[in-house]
């Protein structure tokens, strides 16, 4: 009887202590979990401080090995592997591999799909078998598509795979609205758009079939301007994205739009998408503050009118403009309170153009979902990466949230394109006792975070007492790019001290009047983005824009008159 009553005993201490290492088995968050603001009960370990190359999209391995999509690759190639050794929830062991061939390009994406790893630069999708036991694969890479354009804005190649053995690949839209003259202040839209044929949408292609080119998939979906964050929902077996809204509502078209409507306008659009879904792109915006689909400026728009805009597919979800939506994830797992289960994850990496309010976005959001639809008002998950209340430049921010994925414990994996920083999020608190109390700091800072709320048109405006009308015109059609502060960031060249401002003022304003394309140099580095043109403007509105870049941001150099401008235009002409 005694010996029964102790296997017994021993039996229960076998459970309690099988529960205990379960537990125990989670890492605890740093003490200031890694600089993150999150709801109460959950903590953030830093995997990672920073990778050579940054970062854009991860995957967690069933084993707990993360896999990164470098941003850039660096001399050990265009991925990185991580495994933690001593369960501390740190890297222990970091190797970067893969030295493909697509150097000049920025990587985008980053997928394990049947044992593969699926991974993208703006140009190309390719594949490797994943090798048990092994962090770095030991397979050939595949090349599974390859996109015979040239790099141009909004070429990025997120991946989505849904249960039937395809794979879904945006083409973005390189063009802000399908402008005759693209991102040029008044210039009327084109129409019947020609980039839509081959672009501004969504092919879907065989996940397993390599060497595919564009004309080998199906256009599945269209009218998307630019897609990063794209995932198939297998609970409800369908395709969603987070699109990107248009630019330069205020700047392109200043009768119809404030300095504030361009700020906040237009929404970042939270998509379910079924084959043949028109979202719209370039005829309509959607305006979350209405809830309507309105027709843009350059096809008739004035703000108000609504056109055929409910005949196109409506999102489920009107985000505030600019937050720049780059990865999207359905939670599936079990470690988080029930709340989060099937609702969606979306990393905001933050905007470079809501001058003169602040940059917005730069947080994780959440939208609760019950049978693929949202079930309750979008909220703030995280907060924090900015390591700034208010972010004036892009600049600004210490880091930008980017990417997004599971563990196989259920722990929230977020990834830094800055320095390629990586966050583990756990909850660590009871899943029974969660609910409003626990989230009412951060429907605090939805109300009231500078880069979340919706600004005050007067009160948050950051021009409103100190800057003149140059200054304004400056921050109105080219701090969008260029920054408030004239130093530019990772996809746009300085101002300060560069040599195409400073030297001989023709050059400056031909710039201005002509727009630049293709590679150039500044101050020795790279850059590719398309630069519009503003001939548009009066010669009076150039010469002020031109005096002023050249005799702030620690310039020097002398003024433009509007007869400079004058005389400019002529030398176009005769040219």
């Amino acid at each position: 009887m005694r010996i029964g009553r102790m296997k017994f005993c021993i039996y229960l201490l076998l459970i309690a202590c099988s529960f205990h290492c379960k537990k125990s088995n989670s890492p605890a968050g740093d003490p200031d979990n890694g600089g993150l603001i999150l709801p109460e009960g959950f903590e953030a370990v830093v995997v990672v401080d920073s990778l050579k190359g940054a970062a854009r999209h991860l995957a967690v391995n069933s084993n707990g090995d993360i896999y990164v999509k470098l941003r850039f690759p660096n001399e050990k190639g265009g991925n990185a592997a991580l495994r933690d050794l001593d369960n501390d929830g740190k890297a222990d062991s970091i190797a970067y591999f893969d030295e493909y061939l697509d150097k000049s390009s920025y990587g985008t994406e980053m997928r394990i799909h049947n044992g593969y790893l699926y991974f993208s630069s703006v140009t190309r999708v390719f594949r490797q078998k994943l090798t048990p036991g092994k962090l770095i694969p030991t397979s050939e890479i595949e090349l599974m598509l390859t996109d015979t354009q040239p790099p141009r804005q909004h070429d990025t190649k997120p991946i989505a795979f849904d249960k039937k053995g395809n794979m879904y690949i945006p083409f973005g839209a390189p063009s802000d609205c399908c402008q005759l003259q693209d991102r040029t202040p008044f210039s009327p839209g084109m129409d019947p758009c020609p980039i839509l044929e081959l672009r501004g949408g969504i092919w879907r292609f065989d996940a397993n079939k390599p060497n595919q080119f564009q004309k080998d998939g199906q256009k599945f979906a269209t009218g998307l301007r630019s897609i990063v964050a794209l995932e198939w929902n297998n609970q409800s077996d369908n395709l969603y994205s987070v699109m990107h809204g248009r630019d330069y509502l205020h700047a392109q078209w200043p009768k119809y739009f404030s300095e504030w409507d361009g700020a906040v306008l237009p929404s970042e659009e939270f998509l379910l998408l079924k084959e043949g879904a028109n979202a719209g792109w370039p005829y309509y915006y959607y305006n979350h503050l209405k809830g309507k689909l309105f027709l843009n400026p350059e096809y008739g728009g004035d703000g108000k009118n609504e056109g055929k805009g409910s005949e196109y597919t409506q999102p489920i979800v009107g985000f505030p403009g600019h937050f720049a939506p780059n990865d999207l994830l359905f939670y599936t797992g079990d470690q988080f309170p029930g709340r989060y289960k099937n609702g969606a994850f979306i990393a905001f990496h933050g905007s470079t153009s809501s001058a003169p309010y602040p940059q917005s976005g730069y947080f994780i959001g959440f939208v609760p979902m019950k049978d693929g639809l949202p079930s309750g008002p979008w909220e703030v998950f995280a907060n924090g990466f900015a390591g700034v209340d208010t972010v004036h430049n892009t600049s600004d921010a210490e880091y930008r949230p980017m990417g997004l994925s599971m563990g196989p414990d259920g722990s929230l994996y977020i990834s830094d394109s800055e320095k390629g920083k990586i966050w583990r999020v756990l909850y660590k608190g009871d899943k029974k006792k969660f609910g409003d109390a626990q989230l009412a700091k951060m429907d605090k800072l939805k109300k009231e975070a500078p880069n979340i709320k919706t600004p005050d048109e007067i009160a948050d405006n950051l021009d409103k007492d100190n800057v003149n009308k140059a200054g304004r015109l400056y921050n109105t059609y080219c701090a969008i790019c260029h920054q408030r502060d004239g130093m530019g960031n990772d996809r746009f060249p300085p101002l300060s001290g560069s040599e195409w401002v400073v030297g001989n003022k023709m050059v400056p304003i031909g710039i201005v009047l002509n727009g630049l394309e293709g590679e150039y140099y500044v101050k020795g580095k790279t850059y590719n983005n398309k630069m519009p043109s503003l001939n548009l403007l009066p010669d009076e509105t150039i010469a002020e824009i031109v005096t002023y870049i050249r005799q702030n941001f620690n310039n020097n150099a002398s003024a433009v008159s509007p007869e400079d401008v004058a005389k400019a235009r002529k030398l176009m002409t005769k040219k």
